[in-house]
């Protein structure tokens, strides 16, 4: 097939004015054109009163190699790339002497688990937590009822971290062997929405994501696969520098030569664990910051002017990024476009913000991580040091949101004068269990509160009314990525420990589901080499 890019079209443009778009731009009779796909659409908001769809198409016409040499000279037009994937072995080539053992079921260890399932390994899958639905009762205890489980909740239980997100589906990671694609395509299969394969921004929403992660489950079972949930792992078996068994609470030692850890970035006690053992990880950097809301009108007409409201759209994101006087980088982190501010703490007595989106988007705010980059050199003490200087913001921010874990909040406004707020005005925050508005100077460090000071009205430049004074911010974002990394070596294993495969967000090497899902196919490639190899 033929691959033409850069393919423009009014927004409103009429179904059928794609194909004569595409006979207009390679001068092409109706009779040669065979057939077309949409790869890739989006738009370019930067000029938002011209808007445009742009368009990447896979065209299939009589006499490819002519129209090739037509175009030799036009970037534009290229053969199509073999984006299908491809196994690297099978377990009957393979001859695994043991089946495999994915600890964690997120993003992350669900496609580590469903590549090795599809390729005969018959893994084992731990996850400490439930079921995808048990699990959202769980959360919706704490959102509720103030009332959390530290073994069921937003970080933990089937899905992951991302099953209470936006269910964003981009990276930007490279990826040459179109792993991104393999991702995309099993949701699908699993039940989410075509459009994901082509749209720019492609994204399930919550609701959606329960159900998909079930049916991609069921496949793993039936594929000879094995999920079993409340199996919280505690400690290693390592001898001679490979690993030979996991350790899991209140059930006998379970063995195992190939384990990979798909464990999110809050699975602190595991990273204890792992630490006694002796595996090597080293502290890494992350952002610490707060959540911030906006009405949805005021950002849909800022960055899309008279397109607010096309429901070809939909609700308008941003990216946004300044470098303060400081030093420190202050950014937008996982904005959720119509969307609401979530509970997402693991711990109690401590507070946790995250943003969270339904596939409709269609919630009153716009709400953001406005975030801060840190480094070790801001939190000394050894590779778990971050994870102390996380729970230390997140206590002192149960603390000033009244011990209930409500959330304290501070108007915009009233954050940039240095005072504190006392009663919402035009915004309202989304938060549950609640807001208790407050100073949140004191949240967390003074080089944090000066940069995103510093970085809101310069926001305010990019974003017509983003220093809006009524807007919420809500504290703190502390669990943006993992505050460390389980280094592996190019064989994907840890450093020092043999059969043991550090993978996702929580070993450092992922940040979202498209990412984690990505680096779960390679690591479940590398383990099914390793066994073929031995």
């Amino acid at each position: 097939m033929i691959r033409l890019t850069e393919l423009r079209l009014p927004i409103d443009h009429a179904p059928e004015a794609l194909e004569q778009a595409i006979l207009k731009r390679l001068h092409l009779e109706p009779k040669d054109l065979m057939g077309f796909t949409v790869f890739k659409r989006s738009y370019d908001a930067r000029k938002n009163v011209a808007l445009s769809l742009i368009y990447t198409i896979d065209i299939s016409i009589k006499d490819e190699e002519a129209l090739l040499q037509k175009y030799s000279g036009d970037q534009h037009v290229r053969i199509s790339p073999d984006t299908s994937y491809h196994f690297v072995t099978n377990a009957s080539q393979a001859h695994p002497i043991d089946r495999p053992v994915v600890i964690g079921f997120g993003p992350c260890g669900i496609f580590a688990a469903l590549v090795l399932a599809q390729m005969g390994f018959k893994p084992i899958v731990l996850e400490r937590g439930k079921a995808v639905r048990e699990r959202t009762q769980d959360t919706w205890g704490l959102w509720r009822k103030k009332i959390l489980n530290p073994e069921s909740n937003v970080q933990f239980g089937e899905g992951g971290a991302g099953t209470f997100s936006d269910g964003k589906l981009w990276t930007q990671v490279k990826d040459p062997k179109f792993y991104g694609r393999k991702v995309l395509a099993e949701f699908v299969k699993a039940g989410a929405p075509e459009e994901i394969l082509y749209v720019a921004k492609p994204h399930i929403g919550t609701f959606r994501l329960v159900g998909v992660v079930e049916k991609m489950r069921q496949e793993i079972i039936e594929l000879g696969g094995e999920i079993r949930f409340q199996q919280k792992v505690n400690g290693f078996v390592i001898t001679h520098d490979q690993i030979q068994a996991v350790q899991i609470e209140g059930q006998p030692d379970l063995p195992a030569s190939h384990v990979i850890l798909a464990l999110g970035h809050s699975a602190r006690d595991t990273f204890q664990a792992l630490h006694d053992a002796g595996v090597y990880m080293e502290a890494k950097p992350f952002s610490i910051g707060f959540r911030i809301e906006h009405p949805q009108s005021l950002i849909d007409k800022a960055r899309l002017g008279p397109h607010a409201g096309n429901p070809l759209i939909g609700a308008a994101d941003y990216k946004l990024v300044h470098h303060a006087k400081n030093g420190r980088s202050v950014y937008s982190f996982c904005m959720c476009p119509g969307g609401t501010v979530v509970a997402a703490t693991s711990e109690p007595n401590r507070v946790v913000t995250n943003g969270m989106s339904q596939y409709s988007r269609n919630e009153r705010n716009a709400n953001a991580g406005i975030v801060v980059g840190i480094t070790p050199d801001d939190y000394p003490g050894g590779p778990l040091a971050g994870i102390e200087f996380q729970r230390a913001l997140e206590s002192k921010a149960f603390e000033l949101g009244g011990s209930t874990y409500e959330a304290p909040g501070q108007l915009v406004g009233d954050f940039l004068a240095g005072k504190a707020s006392t009663e919402f005005e035009s915004v309202l925050s989304s938060y549950k269990p609640g807001v208790h508005l407050t100073d949140l100077a004191s949240s967390l460090p003074d080089y944090c509160i000066e940069a995103i000071r510093e970085a809101i009205p310069a926001f305010e430049k990019q974003i017509p009314g983003f220093s809006l004074k009524d807007a919420v911010l809500t504290g703190v974002e502390t669990r943006t990525s993992s505050p460390l990394r389980i280094t592996r070596g190019a064989n994907y294993q840890s450093m020092n420990i043999k059969g043991l495969y550090p993978a996702g967000e929580g070993a450092g090497y992922a940040g979202g589901i498209m990412s984690a899902g990505i680096d779960g196919i390679k690591v479940a490639e590398a383990l099914a080499l390793d066994y073929q190899a031995k």
